[in-house]
């Protein structure tokens, strides 16, 4: 069965660190179908802090850097919204957890996925909770 191409991979100004889009797309559809959704339309936004942070300050009134922003689009045909991610934040964290940048950019994009099917991380349990999420997800795309 094809995919529709309703996932978008932007990259601005950092280099691109997306790798097997296809796989990645398969995946993404799998995390919406496991919750019961599907996909409309997202994207996934590849920056550097600067960028990354302008938002968080214009948006969120957040004066300070962070590795993902989501923001939620309105849809009655599936999940949609857009996943602002840190290649800086990615990297920096990826080294110091001792994982490969390419595993902490999947984990970035899931926990924005996850973000947009309603998942909270507001609490210690919920972040707890979505961190379990998040490590299930990541078996299923290796």
């Amino acid at each position: 069965m094809a995919l529709p191409e309703r996932i978008a991979f932007v990259v601005q100004n950092v280099p691109n660190a997306f790798r097997d889009r296809t796989a990645l797309r398969k995946w993404v559809h799998s995390v919406a179908y496991g919750h019961g959704s599907r996909i409309d339309a997202v994207a996934f936004v590849l920056m550097d802090d600067k960028a990354l942070l302008h938002y968080n300050r214009t948006f969120l009134q957040h004066d300070d850097f962070t590795d993902v922003i989501t923001f939620p689009v309105e849809s009655s045909n599936g999940v949609a919204g857009d996943v602002l991610m840190s290649y800086d934040r990615i990297r920096e964290n990826a080294a110091t957890f001792g994982v490969s940048a390419q595993h902490e950019l999947h984990r970035v994009m899931v926990h924005g996925l996850l973000h947009l099917l309603g998942h909270s991380d507001k609490t210690k349990a919920k972040r707890d909770a979505m961190r379990g999420l998040e490590d299930r997800w990541l078996k299923e795309l290796r």
